[in-house]
């Protein structure tokens, strides 16, 4: 919306033609790349830009989306996005960032509000720090303070226990865990925040590639507990992200 005000200002001023205003508010809805549909109005309509799943895509659309979102001027992150797509962004886009555990690269344009509440992000092995990660980088991306707490899994509960002052301090918590996922409604009966949960691919053969995570969680008894699909951390981040904006942001 304040890019609309702009945008007529601009034209009262004379520093745009109307020609040229018309042709940005052509596009505003969406633009049409051919292989992509890039989806400009969602900023106004959700608080965040469109993201970008890389997973899928050429190097060269990921670049082509990347750098027709830049010229709109919003900001931008790519998920599960790899070495290959990031090089390839990083020579149309010096300024470009990659988180490589979370496999997501961003360019930060415009300022990000702050959210006041903490996230905790945490982990029930360190082989889940991938999602996890995606997880944590998607909230920060999107404003929010994070903190961690990686392998405190129920294979060693005391663990957990020994480190819940993270988790008291946080207004949501995101927890990600493989194998049986137990972790996630343990969590959930010792708090009385949001508790998202991630199922993770992470297993042996009867994990059946995360399903028995997934089924643990969905039937846990610890109410409340909201679950994302297997491996969607960038789910539960912008999930957590926009519970914790509900809490208000810093002045």
């Amino acid at each position: 919306m304040e890019k609309l005000k702009d945008l007529l200002l601009k034209v009262q001023k004379g520093e745009l033609s109307v020609e040229e205003a018309m042709k940005f508010l052509r596009d505003l809805p969406y633009e049409d790349l051919g292989f992509a549909k890039l989806d400009h109005h969602r900023a106004l309509r959700r608080g965040v830009p469109e993201v970008i799943f890389c997973q899928g895509k050429t190097p060269k659309q990921v670049v082509r989306i990347t750098e027709r979102m830049m010229q709109k001027g919003t900001n931008i992150m790519g998920t599960r996005a790899s070495l290959e797509i990031f090089e390839e962004v990083e020579k149309a886009i010096p300024e470009a960032v990659y988180y490589p555990e979370a496999r997501i690269f961003a360019v930060i344009k415009e300022p990000v509000p702050k959210n006041k509440g903490l996230i905790a992000v945490v982990s029930a092995g360190t082989s889940d720090i991938p999602v996890a990660e995606e997880a944590a980088v998607t909230a920060e991306l999107f404003g929010n303070n994070v903190e961690r707490l990686y392998d405190v899994g129920v294979a060693g509960i005391h663990r957990l226990f020994m480190n819940m002052e993270v988790i008291k301090r946080a207004q949501v918590i995101i927890v990600v865990a493989g194998m049986e996922g137990a972790l996630a409604s343990v969590v959930a009966g010792l708090v009385d925040k949001p508790v998202i949960a991630v199922p993770t691919s992470v297993g042996y053969g009867a994990n059946f590639s995360g399903l028995s995570a997934l089924l643990t969680m969905l039937n846990s008894c610890a109410g409340g507990l909201t679950v994302v699909n297997i491996d969607n951390g960038f789910g539960a981040g912008f999930a957590a992200h926009q519970i914790n904006k509900l809490g208000g942001q810093v002045e």
